[in-house]
């Protein structure tokens, strides 16, 4: 056991979970085609990459609404 504790939060504390997402598969599907794109075509390489920075983008904004959302005891700075 280590010297530092961690506060444990209390019992019945809503635990947040984000919601279902397709940006995962779509950031995969567009490295995919940035990578096909390398050796096939430069329009795979500019379409994948297209896909994979805008969904990225979209993808950190709605992490960044999730965290605006969670209680103000949440939002230490370590």
């Amino acid at each position: 056991m280590s010297d530092v504790e961690h506060p444990v939060p209390p019992a019945g504390e809503e635990i947040h979970l984000p919601g279902p997402t397709i940006k995962p598969f779509l950031v995969a599907v567009g490295i995919t085609l940035t990578v096909i794109g390398t050796t096939i075509s430069k329009y795979f390489l500019i379409f994948g990459l297209v896909i994979f920075l805008v969904t990225t983008f979209r993808w950190i904004q709605d992490v960044r609404h999730d965290i605006d959302e969670l209680p103000d005891e949440h939002h230490t700075q370590h």
